[in-house]
């Protein structure tokens, strides 16, 4: 069939509105807005009402990579380093050491339980190690529950700087894949590089942006709009280029901006937040559309095992270790972070590598892996606030 541009503009606006409404009406009930996203991407699929057939999962990958990075560099500009910075070396072990256990255990559980071998059971437990923070406090505003100040920074910096080791991971698992017989060992080096260059790209141009929107005087507001999304793609891009963690290099290059003053930062941190809910939805509703309610029926088994493992073993392993070395964070706000640990894009997104790859049984691990996301944001998404009450970490 073909289609005229009319109809097609038509029917991308007509699915937007539809994705914000439903992830609104999913917010009401304390649900993730990502759940009503991707449930609407999945009816627009070609098994629901919609009946919209789309199966291409590198385009797929390009755009949730791309919509990352406007997620992780809005969050940067909008988290207060002040407030967070305290948070700092918990947040770190937590976002790499913490991302590692988390990958470990699950890689056993799938061995042990799903009959995985070595290295397919590492490549699911890599793909499905990263939080959520989006999720997490979408939830918590929306409840009007405000949390301690020492536990709300430590999700917010863990939840944003996790992503580049959980996508290293995935990269390694796939280099192991493809390439057998290679060492981790010899992979340590290039972790380093890629978190040192992405760090200091990210400081680059988190500097540059606010140096060149004082120096250039821009006459017209909506230029230094334009100039705050070149940031974005130069900070990915950039150190993509030269050997670095794209992913880092946003999330480090808002930071540093949003520490700084600079002509129309407010109108500019306001338009960055609403581009990262526009990347939400478009990022949620094309990935939504990758998947049948057929498909995530005959992974229920696998996918409520592995869901049940991350749950209550993996990442409250994680977080105890992790954490054990700081008195600031006591048993309950230990119980609280592991409880936090939603899980929303960035392992959805990381799921299509090794089909793109053409990884044998990737498809499946990808079908698990968004129900994974499914059931952790109905059951954690909800319960949030009852457990922050619970544990005595709301404030006044």
């Amino acid at each position: 069939m073909t289609y005229s541009p009319e109809l097609l503009f038509f029917v991308v606006g007509l699915l937007l509105v539809l994705t914000v409404l439903a992830g609104s009406f999913s917010s009401r009930f304390g649900l993730p807005a990502l759940l009503g996203f991707l449930a609407l991407g999945m009816l627009a699929g070609v098994d629901g009402p919609g009946g919209i057939e789309f199966d291409d999962h590198a385009i797929a990958q390009g755009v949730g990579v791309l919509c990352l990075v406007f997620i992780l560099f809005s969050g940067g500009l909008d988290t207060h380093w002040q407030t967070v910075r305290r948070a700092t070396l918990p947040a770190l072990l937590l976002a790499t050491v913490g991302v590692m256990i988390s990958a470990g255990v699950v890689s056993i559980a799938a061995m042990w339980l799903l009959g995985f071998t070595p290295l397919q059971g590492f490549l699911l437990g890599s793909v499905i190690a990263s939080t959520d923070a989006a999720a997490v406090f979408a939830i918590l505003r929306s409840s009007g529950l405000p949390l301690r100040a020492e536990v709300q920074s430590l999700i917010e910096l863990e939840s944003g700087s996790n992503d580049p080791m959980a996508i290293f991971l995935v990269g390694a698992a796939l280099l192991l894949i493809a390439v057998p017989g290679t060492s981790l060992i010899s992979l340590a080096p290039e972790f380093l590089t890629q978190m040192t260059l992405g760090t200091v790209v990210g400081f680059i141009i988190g500097v540059g942006m606010p140096w060149l929107l004082r120096r250039a005087q821009l006459h017209v507001g909506g230029l230094s709009l334009v100039v705050s999304i070149a940031a974005a793609l130069l900070g990915y891009g950039l150190a993509g280029v030269v050997g670095g963690n794209g992913f880092l290099a946003s999330y480090v290059a808002g930071i540093v901006a949003g520490h700084r003053t600079f002509p129309d930062k407010e109108t500019v941190s306001l338009f960055q937040d609403g581009l990262a809910w526009l990347a939400q939805v478009v990022m949620f509703l094309t990935l939504g559309l990758l998947v049948a309610p057929n498909d995530l029926l005959n992974v229920a088994a696998p996918g409520l095992a592995v869901t049940a493992v991350l749950m209550l073993l993996a990442r409250p392993l994680s977080v105890f270790i992790c954490l054990a070395p700081f008195k600031a964070y006591g048993w309950r706000a230990k119980l609280f972070v592991s409880w936090a640990g939603l899980r929303g894009a960035v392992p959805i997104v990381a799921a299509t590598f090794p089909i793109v790859a053409g990884v044998p049984g990737a498809q499946s691990i990808f079908n698990i892996v968004f129900f994974v996301v499914l059931i952790s944001s109905i059951v954690q998404g909800p319960t949030l606030g009852w457990v922050a009450r619970r544990l005595s970490l709301d404030r006044p």
